[in-house]
């Protein structure tokens, strides 16, 4: 099964991913971590990236689109697996759409992730805290989110026309949450 989470930052996407991945087998991949790992390799793609990252702006797709692809081919894909944070514009879409058609596979389903905006903030500069993620300061936050409903909020009507999107609650409680992408993925 693969799947796509999509929702702004803080929303609950990469925990729930990680629930999905211990209940389905299937392997979470998180642009985000992917790009986090990278940067920590001290490669010269590494310090552009850094860059890019610490100004609030997002990575090139060429680059996304190239990690995403070497990862799938992982073996520990090889049952699926969730997308956190990609794609986040209708070129990355049709990116995704078309690579996968090219190694056999599809989406089974997306699901957005809806919240109220202020509590995204507070849960964001709490998780920055908790796991000393420096790219997580109120200034990059909102630069974040407001890219975010630029770019990626363009999609929503993509997967919709291809009858993928499901859209959940993600104010509710975690186990509700789940609850609500369990009865999606009828697990």
């Amino acid at each position: 099964m693969n799947l796509i989470l999509l929702g702004p930052p803080g929303a609950g996407k990469g925990t729930q991913a990680k629930r999905l991945e211990k209940r389905l087998g299937v392997k979470q991949l998180s642009t985000g971590d992917m790009l986090r790992r990278t940067i920590s390799s001290a490669s010269d793609i590494a310090h552009e990236i850094k860059a890019v990252i610490d100004a609030g702006n997002l990575v090139s797709d060429n680059i996304i689109m190239q990690m995403i692809s070497e990862r799938i081919d992982d073996p520990d894909c090889s049952k699926g697996f969730i997308l956190d944070g990609f794609p986040r514009n209708i070129a990355q879409a049709n990116a995704l759409e078309y690579m996968l058609s090219q190694k056999s596979l599809r989406i089974d389903h997306v699901i957005e992730f809806c919240v109220d905006k202020e509590q995204m903030v507070k849960r964001i500069l709490k998780r920055a805290t908790e796991e000393n993620r420096s790219d997580d300061n109120d200034d990059t936050i909102r630069k974040r989110m407001s890219i975010y409903h630029e770019q990626t909020s363009s999609i929503v009507p993509y997967y919709q026309g291809r009858f993928l999107l499901n859209v959940i609650d993600a104010m509710k409680p975690m186990d509700d949450v789940t609850s609500q992408i369990e009865k999606i993925l009828a697990v």
